[in-house]
């Protein structure tokens, strides 16, 4: 029996909506056991799918790119349903499922007593569906179905728990950061039609060189390359989805939703959306020196200035929030320096470290009562020893300890960045180099605070200390394994490879990569020179001085915060981001709509329009009401007086 391969794509994400729907509607009937088990069948089906799929592409080079359904077309636009299935799409879909198939599962454990069980498996499933669908996407209208569907659940994910303000808020603060994105996002596609006349991937990639040279006026006096405004406009919605600086502001938030939906949407989904959509728009972003340089820059900014404030956390999974920050940051770097192919390399092996990393708090989360705060913590490594081993792999892969995961793709972006000579990089190259120092410090900082020195934890908490169940463990495992060997798996292939093929275009005088893979013959020698670079060196270092501070001398970091003063605050207080947003853009919204409540509401509406019109007829009616005296000879006047009118009006004409 032949399988229609196109069958496979289309059931890929119906098999996660199908979950979703059957936990969303039936779950009240079916009960815990059944939504979960309709909602982790659909993705499983989805996960082995894909990697049929991924198999068929990578191993047989069969690409698909095809309309399966056209629902309707309005304006000469057709509104399509297609699919992209190429190596860059395949890759995405296989990370994107695996992740989501571990946080199922470990939601078995994790959420088993929440009122919201069925609820929360339907959202997620659902989250899968858009993630899916968006990576899957062959033009830009789907993809924008796909990038407004995973803000729409992520904003009823964070704020699953609305009985609390904080997670009510945080749910208002992501979508409406997101929002600004998206209109910079919605901007973009705009001009992509206005000016290519179509929505489809390929069609706008192979115009795109015959529009490099056309010039558009943005502001009076103001023109640009209609190139390097599409690529500006579609970064804007890149940077609010990847959490970039200065529209990062609603990511530490979204702590505020169950652990599993903090590994799923700062893993492998939501925020890694915008990093896929750079890199399947490379051959826009390559047209344009002037937008990679802002993606250098403002990638940079973020993965530095996100780090600092991961060493001030006190909240366990804020550190992991702030972590996922500066990653995404250094993702962003590698977009900006044209190495794709490393930003998608780091975006898979970050998936996996980051997922078991979350995963992993959670767990410590649970033995603690449900407690965040690692000031409270300590001595855990006791109680929790497969906790305590996958830890250590997600925190030895995160900050880039060969031979595990992140040391592969974080070591090629720096590489990468040194090479390049897109202006910023300079800037970009110091950036991340400093934030590997402070990424192993906060990371290590954040492990032993949690796992080592002197419990510090309540009586009660510490006597019920135990490790987790087998449906939160095994998860961790399953993800600790890919964290710590993805790395020199895909090194060759991903990095060196043609792994990608035409997914990835990257222009010659771009090609940091290609001048790479010249030194770098294998994993090997690629470790060899990792282990006498900077970046090794720095990390070690980061090590070494959490140790000092938290093991050896844990009265000395007390001791810096009551010197440090105003520097303290100010990465305490988020470098005042989200005081600036409040009274500018917050407070600013609140004045104008004030002034439009009260002049154009009250006045205009209420005043003129609707109280107007009532006093217009009420005086109408007086003056009327007048007029009616019932006295004949006042009627016998106005005839009189009308029909003088009349004659005066007929003789002068």
């Amino acid at each position: 029996m032949t399988v229609n391969m196109q069958d496979v794509y289309l059931a890929i994400p119906l098999a996660c909506l199908a979950g979703a729907a059957v936990a969303g509607l039936f779950g009240w009937a079916i009960g815990h056991t059944g939504a979960h088990t309709a909602a982790i069948l659909g993705v499983a089906v989805a996960f082995v799918l894909s990697l049929t799929v991924f198999r068929d592409v990578v191993f047989y080079g069969h690409v698909f790119n095809g309309t399966v359904y056209t629902w309707g077309v309005s304006g000469g636009i057709p509104m399509e349903v297609g699919f992209l299935i190429d190596p860059l799409s395949a890759l995405m879909m296989v990370v994107v499922t695996f992740v989501s198939l571990m946080v199922h599962i470990y939601t078995i454990g994790y959420m088993r007593d929440d009122p919201g069980y069925q609820r929360f498996f339907s959202f997620i499933a659902l989250f899968t569906f858009a993630m899916l669908m968006l990576v899957m996407a062959n033009n830009f209208l789907q993809l924008f179905f796909g990038w407004e569907a995973v803000g729409l659940v992520s904003y009823l994910l964070i704020g699953f728990w609305f009985t609390r303000e904080s997670a009510v808020s945080a749910s208002l603060k992501a979508f409406m950061v997101n929002r600004v994105g998206d209109l910079g996002f919605v901007l973009g596609i705009a001009a992509i039609y206005q000016h290519f006349g179509t929505l489809d991937y390929g069609a706008v990639f192979a115009i795109a060189p015959q529009m490099a040279g056309t010039i558009v006026q943005v502001l009076p006096g103001v023109s640009c390359s209609v190139i390097t405004l599409i690529c500006l406009l579609l970064f804007v919605g890149a940077m609010a989805k990847s959490a970039q600086v200065p529209l990062h502001v609603w990511l530490p938030d979204s702590m505020e939703g169950p652990t599993p939906i903090s590994a799923l949407i700062h893993a492998a989904t939501m925020v890694t959306a915008g990093i896929f959509l750079v890199a399947r728009a490379s051959p826009l972003f390559e047209l344009s020196d002037t937008a990679l340089s802002v993606v250098l820059v403002v990638g940079a900014i973020t993965a530095l200035f996100m780090a600092f404030l991961g060493v001030v956390q006190n909240d366990i999974k804020r550190v992991i929030a702030y972590s996922t920050l500066s990653q995404l940051g250094y993702m962003t770097v590698a977009l900006g320096a044209s190495a794709y192919a490393a930003a998608i390399f780091h975006l898979m092996t970050h998936a996996f470290f980051k997922a078991l990393l979350f995963l992993a708090a959670g767990s410590v989360i649970m033995a603690m009562h449900h407690e965040q705060d690692l000031r409270k913590m300590g001595g855990l490594r006791k109680y929790m020893p497969w906790t305590l081993i996958t830890a250590w792999v997600g925190a030895l892969a995160l900050t880039g300890f060969p031979p595990f995961a992140g040391f592969f793709s974080k070591d090629a972006i720096i590489e990468a960045v040194q090479r390049s000579h897109i202006p910023g990089a300079g800037f970009a190259y110091f950036a991340v180099m400093t934030s590997v120092f402070v990424t192993a410090l906060y990371t290590f900082r954040m492990l032993f605070l949690a796992f080592y020195g002197k419990p510090r934890m309540d009586e009660h908490t510490r006597k019920h200390l135990k490790e987790s169940p087998a449906v939160v463990v095994i998860p961790l495992v399953l993800l600790a394994v890919p964290s710590a060997i993805a790395g020199w798996l895909g090194l060759t292939p991903l990095l060196f490879g043609k792994f990608f093929g035409n997914s990835i275009e990257v222009l010659p005088q771009h090609d940091v990569l290609k001048r790479m893979g010249l030194r770098f013959a294998g994993s090997a020698p690629f470790i060899a020179h990792g282990l006498q670079s900077a970046p090794f060196l720095l990390t070690v270092l980061g090590f070494a001085t959490a140790w000092f501070f938290y093991i050896r001398y844990p009265q000395v970091p007390g001791l810096i915060r009551e010197k440090a003063g105003l520097l303290y605050t100010i990465l305490v207080r988020n470098y005042g981001f989200d005081e600036f947003n409040n009274a500018v853009f917050v407070s600013g919204a609140r004045a104008v709509g004030r002034v439009l409540w009260k002049i154009g509401d009250v006045k205009l509406i209420d005043g003129m329009m609707v109280n107007g019109t009532a006093r217009v007829i009420a005086w109408g009616s007086a003056v009327a009401r007048r007029m009616q005296s019932g006295y004949i000879y006042h009627y016998a006047f106005a005839m009189i007086i009308g029909l003088f009118l009349l004659m005066t009006f007929f003789l002068h004409r």
